[in-house]
């Protein structure tokens, strides 16, 4: 089978009451390898034409509440004015934390990989055609034109594996006193839980369902698992009600839980299970310390009674909530979460953003040495401390675009400003442009990952099967690879859109669209083609289960 060969797993509307036979899940332990057998990139495109979804094949009736292709904005909306980001020069570390800040600061390092004048990758432009030519084959593939029926990228999709649609079947469960916000709120409480959960699981972790027996890995068996907990009332204090996540049954996880919850156990870890036992519980003091985002009760889901009260949300025939607002309660009210050692600007924490030489650096004054986190590095003339910082917000950015799908498909909200999202910056995506030449780490970086991969071996007891460079997230290699794929995400959007001009009919595919459809999806494939027995990223990251 080519890698462009249609696949068992097809993005067509889920069965809701499809049992534990029905289906082929896509992310069993089958699934997770293809029978990809060539090796350029030229005998690897051979497109077939059949089962594919067409987007005239959608159903004229209503779409199932939740389904995967559900639109990510239902309805045309007015045109609304967004707050601008605070001032860096007055507020450094407000500014870092925003949306914007994501897009704006990452331009500075894609516009150094544009003149192959990165630290730590050679960059040719001149392969950048080919990852256009892969992307679309792999859309064309699975999506007919005008591929309008193509889901927004969020965490729903993997509850759906295997066609089976496990949302509808929760949905179904609950008693008809369970109004739809009731229902919504769960699913915020589900998805939230779920998302921070979905960190690299590592090579060596499976799941095994208790509802249909089958294995599942990786991102999908991330979500499985935390469904299945969810179910079971692990993350909920509330007698009456195990169908949520709040403060008081976070408080009360363990490690040993969890590591249970999730079937990890000697030879079958999770990366990272203490780093994520510790994410949750430090989740129950964010929840318990923002009564006005979360309720009296801490929960998630209450996010939406904050939403639809908030002075700003415009009430049309749909409430309009703009992007921002759900940003800062997540940003703010999440903001506990992260771990103590992140960068910090005054005490705040930035949670996730980086020091980065490719960045303006600072100059210190000759009387405090060493303040610069890179003092080799060229500094710019007049750089403030904070322009050294790249901030990219992968899970906050990961739970918004999960969190609207339930909000916009059971309560009809739609959001103004979801342009401000960028592409995910995680080893899928970065993985895309390193194994199809465009980005190559250079002969030293090589080296020293290759020898923080030995010590990890070394360390871990593991034996290597596919050696590949490692770091750690706070690795300069890592923040410069990060901030070239929010860029290079971009510009992948505006040359597939080109490559499918004729195809799309006039429209255009989103940015979400790209993400599920195309580029995560083709970073996962690649992988699979390039390290057929790990199928993991060229650049493998020493993950504490809070970054990835």
């Amino acid at each position: 089978m080519g890698l462009f060969s249609r696949k068992p797993k097809t993005p067509k509307p889920v069965n809701a009451t499809a049992g534990a036979g029905g289906g082929n899940d896509s992310a069993s332990l089958n699934s997770e390898g293809s029978n990809i057998k060539s090796s350029s990139l030229n005998s690897r495109i051979q497109i077939q034409n059949t089962n594919r979804v067409s987007a005239g094949s959608v159903p004229p009736t209503p779409l199932t509440p939740m389904t995967p292709m559900t639109p990510m904005t239902p309805h045309p909306m007015p045109r609304i004015n967004l707050p601008k980001p605070p001032d860096p020069s007055l507020d450094a570390a407000g500014y870092l934390r925003s949306l914007g800040s994501v897009r704006e600061r990452s331009k500075i390092v894609t516009d150094k990989a544009l003149r192959n004048a990165l630290n730590h990758f050679d960059v040719d432009m001149a392969k950048f055609p080919d990852v256009v030519t892969f992307v679309c084959g792999i859309i064309k593939r699975d999506f007919d034109p005008p591929f309008s029926s193509i889901p927004p990228h969020g965490r729903y999709q993997h509850f759906c594996v295997g066609g089976r649609d496990r949302i509808a079947n929760l949905l179904a469960t609950f008693p008809d006193g369970v109004d739809t916000t009731e229902k919504c709120r769960r699913l915020i409480d589900l998805f939230l839980v779920s998302v921070l959960l979905d960190a690299g699981a590592g090579t060596s972790w499976s799941f095994k369902s208790a509802e249909n027996g089958r294995v599942y890995r990786r991102s999908e068996g991330l979500a499985i698992a935390s469904l299945e907990m969810f179910k079971a009332g692990v993350f909920s204090g509330n007698p009456s009600n195990k169908f949520q996540v709040d403060k008081d049954g976070l408080r009360n996880l363990t490690v040993e839980q969890l590591a249970k919850g999730m079937q990890s156990r000697p030879g079958n870890e999770v990366a990272g299970i203490e780093g994520r036992a510790q994410l949750l519980i430090r989740l129950s003091t964010a929840l318990a310390d923002k009564p006005d985002f979360f309720g009296a009760d801490g929960r998630p889901g209450n996010m939406i009674d904050y939403l639809l009260a908030h002075p700003t949300t415009q009430a049309s025939s749909t409430p309009i909530v703009i992007l921002p607002v759900l940003w800062n309660v997540l940003m703010s009210g999440l903001g506990p979460i992260w771990p103590p050692s992140r960068t910090a600007i005054d005490g705040v924490s930035l949670g996730d953003a980086w020091p980065c030489s490719s960045m303006p650096q600072h100059t210190p004054p000759p009387s405090s040495p060493g303040l610069s986190p890179f003092p080799n590095s060229q500094p710019g003339p007049t750089a403030a401390p904070w322009e050294s910082i790249l901030p990219f917000h992968k899970l906050t950015q990961w739970l918004t675009y999960s969190l609207m799908q339930p909000m916009q498909s059971l309560l009809k909200i739609q959001f103004a400003g979801t342009e401000l999202l960028t592409g995910l910056p995680e080893y899928r995506n970065g993985g895309l442009f390193i194994d199809l030449g465009v980005l190559t780490l250079k002969p030293d970086d090589l080296e020293r990952g290759l020898q923080n991969y030995n010590d990890h071996c070394r360390r871990t007891g593991t034996k290597g099967v596919e050696v590949a460079p490692m770091f750690e997230p706070s690795d300069d290699v890592i923040v410069e690879w990060r901030g070239v794929t929010v860029g290079f995400l971009d510009k992948l959007l505006v040359e597939v859109n080109n490559a499918l001009k004729k195809e799309l009919n006039g429209g255009e595919l989103s940015l979400p669209q790209l993400l599920e459809a195309g580029s995560w999806k083709g970073g996962r494939e690649i992988a699979e083609v390039s390290r057929p027995n790990t199928k993991e990223p060229p650049i493998l990251i020493d993950s504490d289960g809070t970054v990835f």
